[in-house]
């Protein structure tokens, strides 16, 4: 059923539409400028809100910097793949946000300030891939569960790293097919070792 043109906005769902807004405000000036150039008043402008709504729905800049990268990147897959399929589904995540013409450019801005900014490291390893990376353990199972998630995410950021950042000319002109032909067999025995 649609909301009548007249029916004022429950408080939650104005809530939601304000954090929306500053995220998808915070996600434009993160790549735009970086983390240590972007600032808070300057999202809050963007996102056309007070700078205390900011602080009051992400409580600092790096956690702002956490929700947008987050919200950049999408890990459900990832957290909800099965065993059998993890190695597949993490490939699939490699490319899931930088084959994505409408998130390329966030998705490296967001991974560069991450490489060039201790804060926005900080967010992302502890607050993004921490708990994905956890998730994956769990599914993967085994007294090793812990490393061979992080020997996984390792190589997955390896590859996004050099085929995206640094542009390797091997890795940037190679088929996502290709990745996957040579990538896939490597993961699967990493998820099974």
């Amino acid at each position: 059923m649609d909301r009548q043109e007249n029916t004022p906005l429950s408080r939650e769902e104005r809530r939601q539409r304000t954090r929306a807004a500053i995220l998808a405000a915070a996600r434009e000036l993160f790549a735009e400028h970086g983390y240590e150039r972007t600032t808070i008043r300057a999202v809050a402008g963007e996102a056309g809100v007070d700078p205390a709504l900011v602080m009051q729905h992400f409580g600092s800049k790096d956690r702002l910097f956490a929700a947008a990268a987050l919200s950049s990147v999408d890990t459900d897959s990832l957290v909800q793949a099965e065993h059998d399929d993890l190695a597949r589904v993490a490939l699939s995540h490699l490319f899931a946000a930088f084959e994505d013409p409408d998130r390329r450019v966030s998705a490296i801005a967001l991974l560069r300030s991450s490489l060039t900014h201790p804060a926005a490291l900080r967010a992302l390893r502890d607050d993004v891939m921490g708990p994905t990376q956890a998730q994956v353990a769990r599914t993967i199972g085994g007294e090793d569960a812990k490393l061979r998630a992080a020997v996984l995410n390792a190589s997955t950021l390896g590859v996004t790293i050099a085929r995206y950042l640094l542009e390797d000319p091997e890795l940037a002109k190679a088929s996502r097919e290709d990745l996957e032909r040579i990538m896939g067999p490597a993961l699967q025995a990493i998820v099974e070792s």
